[in-house]
């Protein structure tokens, strides 16, 4: 992969569109399809919005967003300095046998982000959490199609 960028922002709420802003350009240069370029900004989106209200819990902070983009695909690494937090670990699977009001709350957007890229890792570093995301492009990708 080629084209590394990077955009750092403040943890708010009103940053998350610059963040979109910044997913889709990767995209485009990496000539995504709609499929791909939805997944990746799904995810990253999901990500941050649960970095800006659980992480951060509305205090002081900042979220730091580096991209590569290539033929092959999208590379998107996310860091932040909010307590640690393994978004594999707060996801929720969906339960269709459980009835809505006794489900759990929270975790099943992280599932619906985590499942929607083709690879998916965390790492907590030096204070700070790191979670990378890759989607490829069409003819490369490795999500199974949607019936």
């Amino acid at each position: 992969m080629s084209t590394p960028a990077a955009l750092e922002v403040p943890a708010t709420v009103g940053a998350l569109g610059e963040i979109a802003s910044f997913v889709l350009l990767l995209a485009g240069r990496a000539g995504l399809g709609k499929g791909a370029t939805y997944r990746i900004r799904l995810a990253v989106d999901e990500l941050a919005t649960n970095i800006v209200m659980h992480g951060y819990r509305g205090g002081d902070g900042r979220i730091t967003v580096r991209g590569r983009s290539g033929p092959d695909g999208v590379r998107i690494v996310i860091e932040d300095t909010a307590p640690a937090f393994d978004p594999v670990e707060g996801r929720l699977p969906p339960a269709p046998g459980v009835p809505p009001e006794r489900r759990r709350v929270g975790g099943l957007g992280i599932h619906l982000a985590l499942t929607s890229v083709d690879a998916y890792s965390y790492a907590y570093r030096d204070g700070r959490n790191i979670s990378t995301l890759t989607v490829k492009a069409e003819g490369t990708d490795a999500c199974p199609p949607r019936s």
